[in-house]
């Protein structure tokens, strides 16, 4: 049995699961925080796992685990001790990270947890959030749906590709009960500051209250669907309880908003006074840089009876809100020197 500070861990209430718990891989991290956020709302149990608490983990009892430097054994005994009825695999790398961190990130991540949840005894549904970068990008006026073709174009898309076909050949091999979510753009508290909106936000920030700030940002050509952090969370919640695994379902808007509108519509709910300067990154030229994005999600609609909630000044206004309290959160979920497994019991 597990320990935690000289005492075991709780097994499951009921012998067959019935005491919900839900176990979110990436728990502090853009997705991962909001995810656990809704398992408390619906009255189920969190158990969060990271690599170091942060200041999102919010209530519940937290794992500290590096699950690439440690290997699968670990996750597959909490497993086991815990038997969640679902694992959010919501871990990742997007922002300001090196090549090889995005391929640990978002490639070997996904292997060791399938290790792990082959290597336990108990069977969770697994949840993993994909991306919808790992489409083929489409002309304007079209929109990305399950069928859309899959040779992404950038690093992130190919390496998020490669953990969700992981995910897929287990599932269709009867080794795991997994579903996938292709997550568009997400935006809300949590939003990393190392994406656009991020930027845009710190910059905000550092002018003060009495300044015009200078928002400095590559041009924005740009129209991509944008869906809220706590919508993308409910859908994972729909997705932990489908009926029938081994789906695939995209997340999102179902709308291709320009960024230029997302950074005014931010700039609008800070209440600061900004003018925004537009710098070409050195190599880009302007037909590169007008992606188009949109999100066919009726397959979502029809299977999880999910639909968004939260209009974009809604999101633009909790992004905002959750910048003025933020710390930086790290951005790999498991590289270096690995971290000792050491649970942290529930708070009395």
């Amino acid at each position: 049995m597990l320990k935690a500070n000289g005492s075991s861990l709780r097994p499951a209430d009921d012998p067959d699961g019935t005491h919900r718990r839900v176990l979110v891989l990436g728990a502090t991290g853009a997705v991962g925080r909001h995810v656990c956020a809704a398992v408390r709302a619906a009255g189920d149990e969190v158990l969060m796992v990271a690599r170091r608490p942060g200041t999102a983990a919010g209530a519940g009892r937290f794992f500290p685990m590096d699950l690439i430097g440690e290997g699968p054994d670990g996750l597959a005994r909490l497993i086991d001790a815990e038997r969640p009825y679902a694992v959010v695999n919501a871990a990742g790398a997007a922002w300001q990270c090196s090549p090889e961190v995005m391929r640990q990130a978002n490639h070997a991540l996904v292997d060791k947890v399938l290790a792990a949840t082959a290597a336990a005894s108990w069977r969770p549904r697994l949840v993993h959030v994909g991306s919808v970068h790992e489409y083929t990008p489409q002309p304007p006026g079209t929109s990305l749906d399950e069928r859309t073709p899959t040779q992404p174009t950038t690093l992130y898309g190919r390496t998020k590709l490669q953990g969700t076909e992981s995910v897929r050949t287990a599932a269709a091999a009867g080794q795991v009960d997994a579903v996938v979510l292709r997550v568009s753009n997400t935006i809300g508290a949590g939003t990393s500051p190392g994406s656009l909106l991020g930027r845009v936000a710190a910059q905000l920030r550092a002018a003060g209250a009495d300044q015009e700030a200078v928002v400095r940002v590559s041009p924005l050509r740009a129209s991509r669907d944008f869906v809220d952090a706590r919508d993308a969370a409910h859908a994972v919640l729909a997705a932990a309880a489908l009926p029938t695994g081994n789906e695939l379902l995209n997340i999102g808007r179902g709308e291709a908003t320009p960024v230029r509108t997302m950074v005014e519509r931010l700039i609008t709910v800070s209440g600061r006074q900004a003018r925004i300067v537009e710098t070409p990154e050195p190599g880009v030229g302007a037909a590169a840089a007008q992606d188009w994005m949109r999100v066919e999600t009726g397959r979502a609609r029809r299977l999880l009876h999910w639909a968004v909630r939260h209009d974009i000044d809604s999101s633009a206004h909790d992004l905002w809100q959750a910048t003025a309290t933020a710390a930086p959160e790290p951005q790999s979920p498991g590289l270096g020197r690995p971290a000792p497994y050491r649970p942290v019991p529930k708070p009395e």
